[in-house]
């Protein structure tokens, strides 16, 4: 056969610490070792959005756009990528389409070279106003498969979902295992079948959950994948992903080999090396969070969403409650159509299992996102809802069958005028769009700290501060 080498996409600096340690790892800690990493032909690297934005300010105190501008200070030679929620970019909720393209266009003029952009439900009409303001923008569109097992999805349904995101505008398509959930037969023959049915290059994203990621991708590159998602090795495994320098010593001298140098992805991985046994020591790694776990493939819970409910469980003191947990959530997912588990649809489905499991009565008690999720304010279930089951949760209201923005009037000019007097930079208003709740308080802090102010101690009420 003729060469194809493959192409790597390193997330040690986004999912791999999202995934093992709850979005924890800062700039001082990322930004040594960004000149060796710089060295390296990645095809890209995956460093920002997901969960980076919402930790940066809720428990680092820092400022996610800087923490851009940073990494592109330090990485002139690679391309940048950006985990991007569609419609609900990197919050909780749908936004309104002035929003969406105006955090585009800001994530692309502050550094980011391709934007990975993923739908839960799979719905592409929640992806429409994202891949357009890309596309404008001129930045590489990765349309995201969120992949998962159900009666509903099968090769098929991915297939065509995977032509709509190509005819909508995407440069490649990514499946994005998140849970893990791809076995190697499965993974050759759905690329496969996405490599006959789309002109544009297939990556792989698959998470070493139920420890079968090395395997799934083997098989993915020899059906044809183009670029492979790995992690430096020592934030590797578990909830994470294949680790990248077995990847490039598997392919080396062979067709698929990646060029990239084994000596110095080394000087990485010391550093991070490191870093691994700080986290492990100061408990910032779990150590379920890196052992294998194969109940994964029947309660497809993803790495982020794991990490993040065993600490929730285990700030209320309820770690004893994860098994009930883990099995509440397939029912649960059941009942609300089938979503895929990821960002939002993981939060949502996985507190509402929490909320079943701990009032023991299943829906006694129903969060405001789970009911949105019934109504269609997050898009169209892969399988319908039952009726009986949508009045149970909405009682008299009708659930929704257009596409949520459209519901939505024009909301930048409100956000921009609430965000006023905290505003700094015009980035700031997309901070306090996401997190409206987190960022005045982050927002005082940082202002606070530029004027030599001891944020922790200041008075805000009576604007005094010690000196």
């Amino acid at each position: 056969m003729a060469k194809k080498p493959i192409k790597v996409t390193e997330v040690v600096l986004r999912d791999a610490h999202q995934s093992l340690l709850a979005t924890r790892m800062t700039m001082d800690e990322m930004r040594p070792i960004l000149p060796e990493m710089d060295k390296i032909n990645y095809f890209s690297v995956e460093c920002w959005g997901g969960a980076t934005f919402d930790s940066c300010i809720r428990f680092l105190d820092e400022d996610p756009w800087e923490r851009l501008r940073i990494l592109r200070k330090e990485l002139p030679h690679q391309k940048l990528q950006m985990l991007f929620r569609g419609q609900n970019m990197l919050g909780y909720r749908p936004y309104a389409d002035d929003a969406v393209e105006y955090f585009v266009q800001k994530s692309v003029a502050n550094g980011i070279d391709v934007i990975r952009i993923f739908d839960a439900l799979n719905d592409p009409r929640n992806l429409q106003t994202a891949i357009k303001a890309a596309n404008k923008e001129g930045a590489h569109v990765q349309g995201c498969i969120s992949y998962t097992l159900s009666p509903v999805h099968n090769n098929e349904y991915f297939a065509a979902y995977a032509k709509t995101l190509e005819e909508m505008g995407a440069n490649s398509i990514c499946i994005k295992d998140m849970a893990g959930l791809l076995t190697p037969y499965t993974c050759y023959d759905l690329v496969k079948k996405l490599k006959e049915t789309v002109s544009i290059p297939v990556d792989i994203h698959s998470h070493y959950t139920a420890g079968l990621a090395s395997m799934s991708i083997l098989k993915g590159i020899e059906a044809g994948a183009d670029i492979i998602d790995t992690a430096m090795s020592p934030l590797s495994l578990g909830t994470s992903h294949m680790p990248t320098e077995s990847l490039v010593a598997a392919l080396q001298g062979t067709d698929y080999d990646t060029g990239l140098d084994l000596k110095q992805l080394n000087v990485v991985r010391a550093y991070f090396a490191k870093l691994r046994e700080k986290y492990i020591a100061n408990g910032q790694i779990s150590p379920k969070s890196l052992g294998v776990d194969a109940n994964t493939l029947l309660y497809q819970v993803p790495g982020g969403m794991f990490s993040n409910m065993l600490k929730q469980l285990k700030d209320a003191g309820k770690e004893d409650k994860l098994d009930e947990v883990l099995a509440e959530i397939p029912r649960v997912r059941e009942d609300a159509g089938y979503p895929p588990l990821v960002t939002p649809t993981s939060q949502i489905v996985g507190t509402q299992a929490v909320f079943n499991v701990i009032l023991g009565e299943r829906y006694k008690m129903v969060t405001k996102e789970f009911k949105g999720l019934v109504h269609g304010d997050y898009g169209k279930t892969p399988a319908p809802i039952k009726p009986e089951f949508t009045k149970k949760i909405l009682g008299d209201e009708q659930p929704i069958t257009c596409r949520f923005a459209d519901t939505l009037a024009p909301e930048m000019d409100k956000l921009k005028a609430e965000a006023a007097k905290w505003a700094t930079q015009e980035e700031d208003v997309l901070t306090y769009a996401m997190f409206p709740q987190v960022a005045p308080k982050f927002f005082e802090k940082r202002n606070a700290k530029k004027q030599g102010v001891d944020g922790d101690h200041v008075d805000y009420t009576n604007q005094s501060h010690p000196v």
